[in-house]
């Protein structure tokens, strides 16, 4: 059968961090408002900027890592290895991606990411998080049933894989490596990057 695991990293969550990150959230909600209100911005376009970033021009960046990842064994070993610098190489580095660790999905293992008392998350490359990521449901039923939250977005495991849960925190950070596609073999690096998913960077959705 297969075993569901929760992997925490490196200790605890910082409580202080959590508490900055909620009133940073707060602020940036009240400049928004009040940018509306004056009539500097329209609602629409911040809506569709925060779509921008958080499904296209973020999660890009992990693609690419992803794609070179799947085309380059020797950058994949680099990658599985210390993923930080590795994924630096790429030109993607700096505030909330200091310390990556990537995971790798196989046919026997499958990993799910979150952060189960904020909303860590590797900015550098996957943009913002998804409201979803962010939200209590989510947060708290990853860890208790992950296959039932999988199953949700429309993810049905073999009984046979094993679910490993990966907490994020405030020091470390997770990005999934799917697994790559099948009859994909012909496809050159760019072609690849197109085809992944901030969802499968996180591990909710196959690629």
């Amino acid at each position: 059968m297969a075993s569901e695991s929760r992997e925490s990293g490196h200790g605890q969550h910082d409580h202080a961090h959590d508490a900055e990150e909620r009133g940073m959230a707060l602020k940036v909600k009240a400049l928004e408002q009040l940018l509306v209100e004056k009539g500097v911005v329209e609602r629409a376009a911040l809506d569709r900027l925060v779509d921008l970033y958080e499904r296209q021009i973020g999660p890009r960046n992990g693609a690419r890592v992803v794609a070179r990842a799947w085309t380059d064994p020797a950058y994949k070993a680099r990658l599985l290895a210390d993923a930080t610098p590795a994924i630096a190489e790429l030109g993607y580095s700096g505030s909330q991606g200091e310390q990556m660790v990537v995971l790798e999905n196989t046919p026997v293992v499958h990993n799910l990411v979150v952060c189960t008392l904020c909303s860590c998350y590797p900015w550098p490359v996957l943009g913002l998080p998804p409201v979803w990521y962010k939200s209590p449901p989510y947060r708290s039923r990853a860890v208790k049933d992950p296959r039932g939250v999988l199953a949700e977005f429309g993810m049905r495991l073999p009984a046979e894989t094993e679910v490993r849960v990966w907490d994020s925190n405030a020091e470390l950070r997770y990005l999934v490596l799917p697994m790559r596609p099948k009859d994909t073999e012909g496809l050159d690096e760019a072609a690849l990057a197109a085809l992944v998913t901030r969802d499968g960077m996180i591990g909710v959705a196959p690629v």
